[in-house]
């Protein structure tokens, strides 16, 4: 089993609560940023690119909670940056498990031996480690050798001191599902609850941009991978809805829903996502949900989230479908993501639309 019945139990609680008082946005996971700082600087991230003072900056522990608090949602993912080397998470992690949330605390795992120390396990607390794959692969994706080797010793520790553990995958143009495959069989073998996979975001101020993997291409990465796993009988323990999954698969047609996992970090509540880090930032939750246009955003919306298929945005899309479709859910749970025939085609984006429209407009024509 991916996720503990305990918290299955309590975000289909808190899900059926939000329907139940119709609310139309509301949050699935609170994506907690309380520094960008970090000991790595990988060759697609788009978080370390700021200036000194700013890569110093702390969120509070009193600023952290009470974000957690003016949120609501059930689940804190804490990346960063990296958040073990903020002194003070512990107290943070000790105060979201006080509110009875479940935490993701996100790490490249280089601390996380030294630092185990000041963490007790706990059924809300999951360590969730980054690894692009195996040892090669992760070690040139984080630009730094022996990475893989310090992060997956630290996991062994965590885990025999009883923590629950995931790990989180991000995927890069020239990945193949063999190796994607072989890279899952390991985490299986070594322990971990489960595995987040998910294609990497185009950050504009990532250090290298011909890595990103293209929509088509991570559509069809899927599908291959999904097949392998049905012919040799595998059972990947991957922390996902199903229909995310399918939708990764190119079966379902999504979009967005950036609220779903809002991110508050050192400059405020940052709209509309943990992934577009220019468009503004609000300074509460309360006006983040209601001075941001939604509307504006997503892959048929906006350029910018033109190759978006991250978790971050679309899974939350595919819980809402499964609270309203649950045996759709449950039937692609039980046979897995379809890997042949038509994938469903995408809407043409609203700005294609609008930039055909001038194209063919009779009095530009005549100019």
């Amino acid at each position: 089993m991916s996720i503990p019945f305990r918290q299955k139990f309590a975000i289909a609680r808190y899900l059926l609560t939000q329907k139940i008082k119709g609310v139309r946005r509301y949050p699935l996971v609170l994506m907690l940023e309380p520094l960008f700082q970090c000991n790595l600087a990988c060759a697609g991230c788009g978080k370390i690119d700021h200036p000194d003072d700013i890569l110093r900056k702390r969120l509070s522990v009193e600023e952290c909670l009470q974000s957690v608090d003016e949120c609501g949602a059930p689940v804190v993912s804490i990346p960063g940056g990296e958040p073990l080397l903020h002194k003070d998470m512990p107290k943070i992690v000790e105060g979201i498990i006080q509110r009875k949330k479940f935490i993701y605390l996100c790490t490249n795992a280089l601390l996380l031996k030294k630092r185990m120390k000041d963490y007790t396990p706990s059924p809300y607390l999951t360590f969730s480690v980054h690894l692009d794959g195996l040892k090669a692969r992760h070690d040139a994706s984080v630009c730094q050798e022996g990475v893989f080797e310090r992060a997956v010793d630290a996991i062994r520790e965590a885990l025999s001191r009883g923590f629950r553990v995931t790990v989180n995958c991000t995927l890069f143009q020239g990945e193949n599902a063999e190796e994607i495959a072989e890279f899952l069989d390991f985490c299986m073998d070594l322990g971990v609850e489960a595995a987040t996979i998910s294609p990497g975001f185009q950050y504009e101020n990532a250090p290298r941009q011909d890595i990103f993997i293209r929509n088509s291409d991570t559509k069809e990465l899927f599908r291959r991978l999904f097949r392998l796993g049905k012919s040799e009988g595998k059972k990947w323990r991957l922390n996902h809805s199903s229909l995310y999954l399918d939708f990764l698969a190119g079966n379902r047609s999504y979009a967005c829903t950036p609220w779903g996992n809002p991110t508050r970090n050192v400059f405020g509540w940052q709209k509309p996502c943990y992934l577009l880090s220019d468009e503004g930032y609000a300074a509460s939750f309360k006006e983040l949900m209601e001075t941001t246009p939604w509307e504006k955003y997503g892959t048929s919306q906006n350029p910018k989230c033109a190759n978006c298929m991250a978790h971050c945005g679309y899974e939350p899309t595919a819980v809402e479908d499964a609270l309203t479709h649950p045996l759709r859910a449950a039937w692609v749970a039980l046979s897995g993501p379809r890997t042949e025939g038509e994938m469903t085609p995408e809407p043409v984006p609203v700005y294609e639309r609008e930039e055909n429209r001038q194209l063919t407009d009779p009095v530009e024509a005549m100019k």
